[in-house]
């Protein structure tokens, strides 16, 4: 089995890898820059009895996002999952972002999607899948969240129109959303704030709590198996029932 993570070298994307982590597995773990977070990262995975590979590459252009799947392919002939995780945190209002910083954040956080699963797709088989990694700020404006969100809408809306062309081929595609998680790309949009944005949250939550790893990585291990095999193109929220009153 095979797994690429962008973005898998920390936060949401790392405890994706880990889960997937298992003897005779290849995990995949695109990173931009971060080369001491990678190394860790690479360590925690092949404790768990994985082989770990690092590719570094920006995926938010079609040339970065074909030579990270070019240095996959070079290792592998398959990959049963790809998921994108990878995230540009510009915090600021539309108002006065910089046009050349947001336009970047919407080809990570949205386009990039369709750069992977292009440079991809010579890897799929049947019974492959494509995840990406959603949030509230998709549907709902957050401040200083816009670079993000909008780019995961985008994103939501092509995972639809990826499903309609993947599904003949046996490969499936969808969204999972958790409520929030205490990640570096949290802490960009709220800086010291976020202690309390984490407090509130898991006072305000009808199940009593924060959403932990496990939980949505428990969703995207069920998705991936054939017992999924009919699910595509759907966006599942993982919020233990935050959000479903104003």
């Amino acid at each position: 089995m095979a797994i690429l993570v962008t973005g898998g070298t920390k936060g949401i994307g790392l405890a994706i890898a880990r889960r997937f982590a298992k003897p005779d597995t290849d995990v995949f773990l695109n990173f931009r820059a971060d080369l001491a977070a990678a190394n860790q990262a690479r360590a925690e995975i092949e404790a768990a009895g994985a082989r770990c590979h690092l590719v570094q590459g920006d995926v938010g252009t079609p040339e970065g996002a074909a030579a990270v799947l070019a240095a996959v392919a070079a290792q592998t002939d398959r990959l049963d999952q790809l998921v994108h995780c990878a995230v540009k945190v510009v915090p600021a209002p539309l108002l006065t972002i910089d046009p050349a910083a947001l336009t970047e954040a919407i080809n990570l956080n949205g386009t990039a999607l369709v750069y992977l699963v292009q440079a991809a797709r010579p890897l799929f088989q049947p019974g492959s899948t494509v995840f990406f990694l959603s949030s509230r700020g998709s549907r709902t404006p957050l401040p200083n969240y816009a670079a993000v969100g909008a780019g995961k809408s985008l994103a939501e809306s092509l995972i639809r129109y990826l499903a309609m062309e993947l599904a003949p081929l046996g490969v499936r595609a969808n969204c999972v959303a958790p409520s929030a998680v205490d990640t570096q790309a949290l802490r960009q949009v709220y800086g010291d704030k976020t202690p309390e944005i984490m407090r509130q949250s898991a006072a305000t939550n009808p199940s009593g709590r924060n959403v932990v790893d496990d939980d949505y990585c428990s969703l995207i291990e069920y998705l991936a198996s054939p017992s999924a095999a009919m699910i595509q193109g759907q966006v599942i929220f993982v919020t233990g029932g935050s959000y479903l009153a104003a």
